[in-house]
């Protein structure tokens, strides 16, 4: 799987990535980087807590980082739970946190997919 294959996987696109980053090689390093990143995990921790300030700060830096590699997909959908959380809970958070868990693990697969393929 390339780099390009992996952006098609999760919906992403690469060519904005390329283009904001300027190379393939900046592209991969952030992208294999957000595996690592905690803010997924604050957001499901959160919404659990019933704690929406934290959640919204855990969307919005899921969107943020999303927006500056090009996974549009989950950009979209955690841009969306962000706005939902903005003023604390509304009952449309619910499917939005849904929809945004969905997009998280195809983008999660298909990163985790690329760096095997590129280890292998």
């Amino acid at each position: 799987m390339t780099l390009k294959d992996c952006y098609a996987a999760m919906g992403g696109n690469y060519e904005d990535a390329i283009g904001r980053l300027r190379s393939e090689r900046l592209v991969q390093k952030f992208v294999l980087k957000f595996l690592d990143d905690g803010s997924y995990d604050l957001l499901c921790r959160s919404l659990e807590e019933k704690n929406y300030e934290e959640a919204f700060r855990a969307a919005h830096t899921i969107k943020g980082v999303c927006q500056n590699l090009s996974i549009d997909k989950l950009q979209a959908s955690s841009s969306r739970l962000c706005e939902a959380l903005r003023n604390g809970y509304t009952p449309e958070a619910d499917a939005l946190a849904e929809e945004t868990a969905e997009d998280y693990r195809q983008t999660v697969a298909a990163i985790r997919a690329f760096q095997e393929a590129s280890v292998g």
